[in-house]
């Protein structure tokens, strides 16, 4: 079997999707991304299959992983990692169709039935906040995450740290002790202030506290994990086993959140878990992307033992609305119930993408840019 063609699909509202081809018929999707950089992924995944997989047999995935990845001498990074994790994920789908076999299977079997997911809970004050969180603990959710603070100047005041407070404390309140809490500072808070709001958010029990630092300042979180209860999380805008590793090695992080289209993909993120298994480190994989992206992660989390929760972002209580749903044949693909996901049993990933309808959105013309937040005084925030 040979590669022989490949597509890109632009889909709103900012997800590229690959289509991998090959000269037996079978077919592999992947989601390689980076939201607001989409067309840069484009050109690195044209380079990269046109350079060194068209005409070569998909089944040699660890082969393909380690030629994209050390055949350049520069590499890493989120560009050249995310367009490597799109192209592994579509590799892994064709090899799963070819041996008839979900990919977890490929990867050791499952180890368990189900998986948690994560809901995100947004909102622009607590009364929000806390609306929304009890409409989704009603319709099943049991793990919820919170982007929290909004804007944080390097040095705040308390009521700006009260606020902040009063948001995780609604969300609290609103699901009971009976449910997991996350919150996801997004790198917005400066290393004076992070160990102040940590200390502030500790009564509430949570499950973590995500990229308490941005990851610039990966040499501080070691610090940070050993004054505080709350377990510190971080590794979404991480590329590699090798970006973890001083992590794991310095017990910098209770918890870790790679994600399976900017790490490199099924292969590179099978080993982060892996590693992260051996320094008793918790796995929550980022993923608040598209079902491609979501079906893949899933593989990885049902072969992992210490894959406890899972993010979406894809409205899984109500798949026949969804608008991400909507690009696979089936929208009821991803059983869910009581906040769990079933273990996929398909073949590859386990889905079906709609072809039709994703040449029809890719229609659409798709140029999404990150927004770009100011302090008061005019200065540029962390988004």
């Amino acid at each position: 079997m040979q590669i022989t063609d490949y597509e890109l699909f632009a889909v709103p509202p900012r997800w590229l999707l690959l289509k991998l081809e090959t000269d037996e018929g079978l077919i592999g999707w992947g989601e390689p991304i980076i939201q607001g950089r989409l067309e840069t992924v484009r050109a690195a995944v044209g380079e990269l299959i046109e350079g060194y997989l068209l005409g070569t047999d998909p089944l040699r995935t660890e082969y393909h992983w380690r030629k994209l990845y050390q055949s350049g001498y520069f590499r890493g990074g989120p560009v050249l990692m995310s367009a490597l994790a799109g192209i592994d994920q579509a590799l892994w789908d064709v090899k799963g169709r070819h041996y008839g076999a979900p990919v977890h299977e490929l990867l050791g079997g499952h180890v368990r039935d189900r998986l948690l997911v994560h809901q995100w809970i947004g909102g622009a004050g607590p009364e929000d906040i806390a609306k929304s969180a009890a409409q989704d603990y009603a319709r099943g959710y049991r793990a919820f995450k919170l982007n929290n603070p909004r804007e944080f100047r390097p040095l705040e005041t308390t009521a700006a740290i009260d606020r902040a407070v009063e948001r995780v404390a609604a969300l609290r309140d609103a699901v009971g002790d009976d449910a997991l809490v996350g919150v996801d500072f997004h790198g917005r808070v400066s290393k004076p202030m992070a160990l102040e709001l940590l200390r502030r958010l500790e009564p509430y029990n949570l499950m973590f506290a995500d990229q308490p630092l941005t990851p610039e300042h990966g040499e501080a979180f070691a610090a940070l994990n050993d004054r505080t209860s709350v377990p510190v999380s971080t590794g979404e805008r991480l590329y590699s086993r090798y970006d973890f590793k001083p992590l794991l090695v310095d017990d910098a992080v209770s918890v870790i959140q790679p994600d399976v289209t900017h790490v490199g993909g099924i292969s590179e993120m099978r080993k982060v878990a892996s590693m992260a298994e051996a320094f008793d480190v918790a796995v929550v994989p980022h993923c608040p992307l598209g079902p491609v992206a979501f079906a893949a992660s899933l593989q990885v989390g049902f072969a992992s033992q210490n894959v406890v929760v899972q993010e979406q972002d894809l409205e899984l209580h109500d798949p026949e609305s969804s608008q991400r749903l909507a690009l696979l044949e089936d929208p009821e693909t991803f059983q869910f119930e009581d906040g769990y996901v079933e273990r996929p049993t398909g073949p590859g990933l386990g889905i079906e993408v709609d072809e039709a309808y994703v040449r029809q959105k890719a229609q659409t013309e798709v140029n999404w840019y990150n927004p770009v937040w100011h302090h008061e005084d005019g200065s540029i925030a962390e988004w």
